[in-house]
């Protein structure tokens, strides 16, 4: 007589025919055989409700699997012994469709506690080595696998590659994948969003834009852009998988050159005039600025390398208050220190840029950004002197002279 059942971990557990029933009763359901005979045969309907005559027959299965088991010495059987001697039962009884069912619902139970199992390998893998260790943990270059959030990551990220392996994918898609035949990249994020993805700054940048926690303005100097820059990329970052990729850096940042050359002229002009004329800021200031306001209206501002146009509007216009060789020496002066003074703000914007890729980070702060920069095709000063200062800070390295991973240059000719 059958007392206890061995578990597939070795156990041994107490036997119980009733589990045994249930589990047939459910092949009897998914099969619908039973109904069908239940349907031929009217005097037992009326006898019997549906649901008893399940029972009753999925019950003297179980009895009948439990004799095969007995008749063959099985007084402490295995799980998969039980399973075939059901397998055995149902046959014999003329359930073919019913055993059908219940084979391929072991089948099922079997493929789920193996992935399972994988899993609990995996995680133990995950938890108890160290990055050095363990090829899972180094999977990803730009996570560092023993930290925290970087072990969670990956927690979450296993999981994932194992629910749609089991749940999603098509088998034989899933057997593929498995056995190396295709290789589904980024099978974590396969349900979730897209993956890479390029950032146009020049229209994210205008008006402004919203990171999800809250609303940035549109950037006013070549420090603010490049801070935004990286900011964008960040949290793009945690939106999706990937990599983010901006393709137009030269043609974006060259605004911001443009915006702080135009402040520093306008600085530096005034500060000429005030020293050449010994008059007060406040006298000077107010006339100035109205003036490069409307001169901005008709089209005409200070630029990188001095537009003629300009230049000459601007001297006209402020030789009817100063002198006109102080206004012509003030315009020097204001061309020189304003174009020192852009170039040194560029280099410590784009040094700024490259070290926030490299430090900041996203997804749940254990990785910093991957992210991609294309630049060479803008031919405007301002373009050629953020592409200068950027190779110049990527040259001097981080901050013990290594050599930054981030940002991928893509330098076009």
């Amino acid at each position: 007589m059958i007392v206890t059942v061995k578990k597939r971990d070795g156990r041994e557990m107490p036997f119980n025919i009733e589990k045994i029933s249930a589990a047939i009763e459910k092949a009897f359901r998914a099969s619908g055989e039973l109904e069908e005979q239940i349907k031929a045969s009217q005097d037992q309907l009326n006898l019997l409700g549906n649901d008893d005559v399940l029972s009753s027959t999925a019950l003297q299965v179980a009895v009948n699997a439990v004799g095969h088991l007995e008749a063959d010495g099985k007084i402490k059987p295995e799980i998969e012994e039980i399973q075939d001697a059901v397998e055995k039962a149902l046959t014999e009884g003329g359930y073919a469709d019913t055993a059908k069912s219940y084979i391929l619902y072991r089948a099922e139970r079997t493929r789920i506690r193996e992935v399972n199992t994988r899993l609990m390998h995996t995680l133990r893998d995950i938890t108890f080595s160290s990055a050095k260790e363990s090829d899972l943990k180094r999977e990803n270059a730009n996570i560092d696998g023993d930290t925290a959030m970087g072990t969670m990551l990956k927690y979450g990220s296993e999981s994932a590659k194992h629910f749609y392996t089991m749940m999603m994918l098509k088998p034989e898609h899933s057997r593929a994948h498995s056995e190396g035949d295709i290789h589904i990249h980024d099978l974590d994020f396969y349900s979730l969003t897209m993956t890479c993805c390029q950032i146009d700054l020049k229209k994210l940048f205008k008006g402004g834009f919203n990171t999800g926690h809250g609303h940035l303005r549109e950037p006013k100097d070549i420090r603010s852009y490049a801070a935004l820059a990286a900011i964008a990329i960040q949290s793009n970052q945690n939106d999706q998988h990937g990599g983010q990729s901006i393709p137009n850096f030269d043609y974006a940042m060259a605004d911001g050159v443009r915006i702080t050359y135009r402040k520093a002229y306008l600085s530096n002009l005034v500060k000429a005039l005030i020293l050449f004329t010994g008059k007060e800021e406040e006298e000077i200031l107010p006339g100035v600025k109205k003036l490069h306001a409307e001169m901005a209206e008709m089209g005409m501002v200070a630029t990188l390398v001095p537009n003629e146009k300009f230049v000459e509007a601007e001297a006209r216009e402020l030789s009817k208050v100063y002198d006109a060789e102080i206004v012509k020496k003030a315009q020097k002066f204001a061309e020189k220190q304003a174009y020192e003074e852009t170039d040194k703000t560029t280099f410590q914007a784009m040094e700024a840029f490259v070290h926030n890729l490299n430090s900041m980070h996203s997804r749940a702060g254990a990785q910093t950004p991957f992210s991609s920069i294309n630049y060479g095709m803008c031919t405007e000063p301002e373009a050629r002197m953020v592409m200068k200062n950027l190779l110049l800070t990527t040259d001097e390295g981080l901050g013990g002279g290594e050599t930054a991973i981030f940002p991928i240059q893509r330098f076009s000719v």
